[in-house]
């Protein structure tokens, strides 16, 4: 059986979804908004939409991204669309002509990989540390290669779980805008910290141009809202509202905005998101134990934010002489080579905690030891306890 983007198969573990699972999603909360919606003005959201979304609801997004992602939201500031990676798309179709350069991050979102070769652009990769994007060297770059756009996850990226210094943040920004560089900040895991926060959004940053900041609903309410935004200079918002996609179908979704926006004010989100969080930090407290009695030549980071671990296997591990081992044991990973755009990675695994619960969590993890173990010809470790 399928749901969403998962073959789900009682015997298999796939640890490598990237999506909330069902038990997460919370069908009250949007019952409840879709009730609040419909006694008052729902009739309206099921028109043609305003093309840069509908103004009360952004009202409404503005106020939840003043107080969740450190600076002040203004709704004149934000484009509704449908998801982030409508959004990324929609960008590519109006500012990055086919056969540009594009910059990424190495490792990069493997689907936003895909994304931009669907635009036929050329993708160039920058070196991360443990602290993101490494903006030392960064101007040569920019110079010898001209790029139309650098896209990036700065908040708990994906895959790494890396968060971009403020320091960082701003030196990005001032480089890219002196080299007439658009920078696509992708932040749909910002509300997602189990520490301390992290510093405050691009979206903070958009005045001036060529920067765009994206949010969605997709990793902190649920995907199949298909509901986003894009924070821009209002010249810049002004741009995707006469898109021609925009003049045909009118606004992004505007049906489920209208729900959204009843969530909003009623106030039911921030309390979802802090039961979120609650899950996640469990999940990965458990993964984290996991690991270190199945995996123990493991290396990784601990999450700070995010759904995932970025895991280096044990020393001469390769992740395509592994698969054949964790499919016969059923159990699935990202292979970190999907991650690439040089091929590299070949001895790093993206996994997620956010589908499974926390006994088959350690149950995945049991069985990628032991196909480790038995790659490497080693004794199998005990299957019991």
């Amino acid at each position: 059986m399928r749901i969403g983007q998962v073959d789900v198969n009682d015997d298999f573990i796939d640890l490598g979804v990237g999506q909330p699972a069902q038990s997460l999603l919370p069908a009250d909360l949007i019952r409840e908004a879709i009730n609040h919606r419909f006694s008052h003005d729902g009739a309206s959201y099921l028109q043609y939409g305003a093309e840069q979304g509908d103004e009360y609801f952004r009202e409404a997004l503005a106020q939840f991204l003043t107080e969740t992602h450190g600076f002040n939201a203004s709704p004149d500031r934000l484009f509704v669309t449908s998801g982030a990676s409508q959004a990324l798309d929609l960008i590519a179709t109006l500012w990055v002509p086919s056969g540009s350069v594009v910059f990424v991050e190495e490792p990069c979102y493997h689907l936003a990989l895909r994304l931009l070769r669907d635009h036929r652009l050329t993708i160039i990769s920058l070196p991360t540390d443990e602290d993101g994007l490494i903006v030392e060297g960064l101007e040569a770059r920019l110079v010898a290669h001209r790029p139309a756009m650098l896209y990036l996850i700065p908040t708990y990226q994906n895959p790494t779980g890396a968060t971009l210094s403020m320091g960082r943040r701003q030196s990005l920004v001032e480089l890219c805008r002196r080299h007439g560089v658009l920078v696509v900040a992708d932040e749909v895991y910002h509300c997602l910290s189990y520490g301390a926060p992290p510093p405050p959004s691009f979206g903070g940053l958009v005045d001036g141009g060529q920067l765009l900041a994206l949010g969605s609903f997709s990793k902190i309410l649920a995907p199949g809202l298909r509901l986003g935004w894009i924070q821009g200079d209002p010249a810049m918002v002004q741009r995707m509202v006469q898109a021609g996609l925009l003049d045909s179908g009118g606004g992004l979704n505007p049906l489920n905005s209208g729900v959204v926006r009843s969530g909003l004010e009623l106030g039911l989100l921030r309390p979802h998101i802090a039961g979120l969080q609650a899950t996640f930090r469990s999940r990965i407290r458990v993964m984290d134990e996991a690991l270190r009695r199945y995996l123990p030549g493991a290396s990784y980071r601990l999450p700070e934010g995010g759904y995932f671990f970025w895991l280096r296997l044990p020393d001469g591990v390769d992740v395509t002489a592994l698969l054949p081992h964790s499919e016969a044991l059923r159990v699935g990973l990202r292979a970190g080579v999907m991650f690439s755009s040089q091929g590299n990675f070949g001895d790093r695994v993206r996994l997620s905690f956010a589908w499974y619960d926390e006994a088959t969590l350690v149950e995945g993890i049991r069985r990628l030891g032991l196909a480790v173990q038995r790659l490497q010809g080693a004794p199998s470790p005990s299957t019991t306890g």
